[in-house]
């Protein structure tokens, strides 16, 4: 567990619990590492929503299958980065969604109620760790708002436009990469592939942004 503390000291549901905590912390939390090849499914929809999943290496995406086996990608999932918290604090009976790894990764899995109700230790970390993940909530909460807010434009160029201005602002750059290629951006935006290449051609021919696989820049 100790070759993880440095990873583990980055993620938002840890912060300002000391190392000397840490190993009592995952004990008391009753915390497992599995690992996940690539495309491996790390939660099902309809499993039990239960666990919160720390990405410690690796990565995954969150996705939705609707029906007709349409998929729309919700967020992507990077070391450090907690995961499925929401449904499991929500007490839901299953998940709505489905996390796929990317690659091969190594993941903390967490009972949501060993977080949500002290232990009869008393420990002195619990209640910073209930405030972390209700800071960490309110953060998703905003990310997912972002995520209507572009998939609510009417067009195609109009939502991949609203996104790259939000990867900028995120990068403080007019050069960032996306996390995604090009079908997974079209999944993300909830847009059809083809639509989406052409929008881009076009938007590089305007001399409004230029790109190279997953790197863009806004001109």
């Amino acid at each position: 567990m100790k070759k993880y503390f440095e990873i583990l000291q980055k993620c938002s549901l840890f912060n300002k619990i000391e190392e000397e905590n840490l190993i009592s912390m995952l004990d008391c939390l009753g915390a497992k590492i599995e690992l996940f090849d690539k495309k491996y499914t790390i939660f099902a929809e309809g499993n039990p929503a239960k666990y919160i999943g720390i990405m410690l290496t690796g990565s995954a995406q969150i996705v939705r299958i609707d029906y007709y086996g349409n998929r729309s990608i919700l967020s992507n999932v990077e070391p450090t980065e907690v995961f499925a918290e929401a449904f499991a604090c929500a007490g839901l009976p299953s998940l709505p969604v489905t996390v796929i790894a990317n690659e091969p990764c190594e993941v903390m899995l967490i009972d949501c109620n060993h977080i949500l109700h002290t232990c009869t230790n008393n420990c002195v970390f619990h209640q910073q760790l209930i405030f972390n993940l209700m800071k960490d909530l309110a953060s998703k909460a905003i990310m997912f708002q972002q995520k209507i807010e572009i998939t609510s434009q009417r067009s195609t160029r109009e939502k991949l436009m609203a996104y790259l201005t939000i990867q900028a602002k995120k990068a403080d750059s007019n050069r960032f990469d996306i996390p995604f290629d090009r079908q997974e951006l079209a999944d993300y935006l909830e847009v059809d592939r083809s639509g989406l290449s052409a929008e881009i051609s076009k938007l590089r021919r305007e001399g409004i942004i230029e790109n190279h696989r997953k790197h863009f820049i806004l001109l």
